[in-house]
């Protein structure tokens, strides 16, 4: 369904560092990078799509957190994610909810909540049975 999401970034070193190894914990490859524009974009070990791109906004006013907006990751694990978790608050990020089942989404769901150093919303989940 989905061909990429854009999460717009104030500074690009920083963000570079956070989601590259946020990216490396649920098994994402860098497609590009180019510190000139300023953006990188992610997609998955197996396949070209979907992508996740950080950049500057393109209309080149500062970028803002959304509101009730967050961008949900898939992790192949439950320790992928409890690592994912780790790795982002390691890399700066804040911890918005730590990793554990969430049987009121559903029995399996097992995600982490945390916001990258510009204060977007992620979330890292793994909707298998174990």
């Amino acid at each position: 369904m989905l061909s990429h999401v854009y999460i717009g970034i104030r500074d690009f070193p920083a963000a570079l560092r956070f989601y590259s190894g946020l990216m490396e914990e649920i098994g994402c490859r860098l497609k590009f990078s180019d510190a000139g524009k300023p953006w990188a974009g992610w997609m998955p070990a197996d396949a070209p799509r979907p992508l996740l791109v950080i950049g500057a906004p393109y209309n080149g006013d500062a970028a803002s957190v959304g509101n009730g907006q967050m961008v949900a990751l898939n992790a192949p694990t439950r320790a992928a994610v409890d690592a994912a978790h780790a790795r982002a608050l390691a890399l700066g990020g804040g911890c918005e909810g730590k990793p554990g089942l969430r049987p009121d989404y559903h029995p399996h769901y097992y995600g982490a909540y945390f916001r990258d150093p510009d204060g977007n919303k992620l979330c890292v989940v793994c909707h298998d049975a174990v």
